[in-house]
């Protein structure tokens, strides 16, 4: 698995959980959510995503490395 596909699982994976985490346990969770979708919104912009420097760190090859 590609880094950029990790990153849109993780991503996906986060929006619900904290989403659910929202409704179950106290609804300020939503600020994680709002977080992930500003770090999805900039990295569209900047290129600068962290979870990508750590993914290239783990060994994960990109599919833009070609």
């Amino acid at each position: 698995m590609s880094i950029e596909r990790v990153i849109l699982a993780f991503a996906g994976f986060a929006i619900l959980l904290s989403l659910a985490f929202s409704q179950v346990f106290n609804p300020n969770w939503m600020w994680f959510t709002a977080f992930v979708g500003f770090n999805l919104f900039q990295s569209a912009f900047t290129g600068f995503c962290p979870l990508a420097i750590i993914l290239k760190k783990m060994g994960l090859k990109s599919d833009a490395a070609a």
